[in-house]
């Protein structure tokens, strides 16, 4: 916003005083001074120089406040464009992510046609199978022995399952590279709802060693697979959930976080999405999964990834290191894991992954129509463009010409200050002389 200077400010408060009588010390004193001499020019037949006096100023200060009127009226226009803008380019590319990530599915699908490329579900549990002695890999077997059975079992019922089983992802691309995020012992880690269920899987005796015949270790045990080292397990009660709002109308419930933007308003080139939002959950997840009515996305996945960002190469992250706040990873295997923190070397071949949805559940609906409005929301966007380069040619001509009328008033307040003087001391002289 338009903000004049301290002397701008000081005349435009004399150009009110003029007609409001509402000024400034000195303001006053120079208007006393002209109103003494035009009193005295009047008695002694000055009457029309002191007029046009007044009748300058006036229109001095009606100018001044034409202008700066203009200057308002300008800033307001741009503050409102630049608001709408804003909101095409967020909702153009949020569009843009949904086509983009269907386009790379698509690409994908059709360099790999052999179908066991794609790493489904089924593999999923044999890749956590063959890590024998882990409490992932006792969990596992107990399902597939008692499938739904097992999930009724006092040591399992509170289970919401394992981070691998828990969501599902676009492409092997985007599940090889948060799985080296993640780490293999994060994915194989067992989620419970609350903390009766992690007790659940693991007691203690008077001395606080390891009971390894009760919990998992029990069970473990009686399937012929002994638990050997340590197992993370995430009670989703104790995390603290995403606070902020959910995308509108979204089945996924995906949240709505401020996309990244570079210094110079643009948003990162090469920017995917968030790595929260990149996770399908299944709807049985989405909702009320907790006590406190929470889902898997704003608790577990959260708390994994915060505001993680994805971006297709590395050369696009670190183009877009100064929006980064909270770590980012490409598609080629870069990884920024917090503010200054990279991981480097050879990468990691992670032998746990997400799943990959399918071709159908990943194809937005209503296709055609979203890329219509993605050109439609465009050709807004160019449109407002245009006007906000109008309105700052505008306002940059209304700032001109208040610069210039400010100028213009100076030199009249001085030189009408100058005749005020003149005429007091001629009005003094003349009381002094003989009749």
């Amino acid at each position: 916003m338009f903000q004049p200077s301290g002397q701008e400010m000081q005349l435009s408060i004399h150009a009110k005083t003029l007609s409001t009588q509402n000024s400034s010390d000195l303001m006053q004193a120079n208007a006393n001074e002209m109103s003494v001499a035009a009193r005295d020019n009047m008695q002694n037949g000055g009457f029309s120089q002191a007029e046009s006096i007044i009748q300058a100023s006036q229109k001095l200060q009606q100018d001044l406040h034409t202008f700066g009127m203009k200057i308002k009226q300008h800033e307001d226009n741009l503050k409102f464009l630049k608001s709408q803008k804003n909101k095409l380019e967020y909702t153009i590319l949020d569009l843009q992510v949904v086509i983009g990530t269907y386009h790379s599915s698509s690409t994908l699908k059709i360099e790999n046609k052999d179908n066991s490329q794609l790493t489904n579900e089924e593999e999923i549990n044999e890749q956590i199978l063959r890590h024998e002695k882990s409490a992932a890999g006792i969990l596992c077997q107990l399902k597939t022995r008692h499938g739904t059975q097992a999930s009724l079992l006092p040591l399992t019922k509170d289970v919401v399952g394992i981070v691998a089983t828990l969501g599902k992802v676009d492409n092997n691309d985007v599940s090889r590279i948060f799985c080296e995020y993640l780490g293999v012992e994060t994915m194989l880690a067992i989620i419970c709802k609350t903390y009766e269920g992690v007790k659940a899987l693991e007691m203690y005796d008077n001395e606080g060693c390891i009971n390894k015949n009760s919990g998992l270790h029990g069970l473990g045990a009686s399937i012929g697979r002994s638990l050997d080292g340590q197992f993370l397990v995430i009670c989703l009660e104790s995390l603290r959930p995403y606070a902020g709002e959910f995308v509108t109308d979204d089945p996924q419930r995906r949240l709505d976080i401020l996309k990244p933007r570079l210094p110079n308003g643009e948003c990162p080139a090469g920017f995917l999405g968030f790595a929260v939002n990149m996770i399908r959950v299944d709807i049985a997840n989405l909702f009320c999964l907790i006590p406190s009515g929470h889902g898997l996305r704003e608790t577990l996945f959260y708390n994994l990834f915060s505001r993680l960002q994805v971006y297709k190469t590395r050369a696009d992250m670190i183009q877009a290191l100064p929006c980064i706040s909270d770590g980012a990873v490409s598609l080629d295997g870069g990884i920024i894991r917090s503010t200054g923190v990279f991981s480097m070397g050879s990468r990691e071949d992670v032998d746990v992954r997400f799943p990959i949805a399918s071709a159908r559940s990943k194809q937005p609906e209503n296709y055609i129509e979203t890329e219509r409005q993605i050109k439609e929301m465009s050709l807004k966007k160019d449109k407002i463009v245009d006007d906000v380069k109008r309105e700052q040619r505008l306002l940059n001509a209304a700032k001109y010409n208040f610069d210039r009328k400010k100028n213009e008033f100076l030199t009249f307040l001085t030189e009408s200050s100058s005749y005020a003087s003149q005429c007091q001391v001629q009005t003094a002289q003349d009381r002094f002389v003989p009749r």
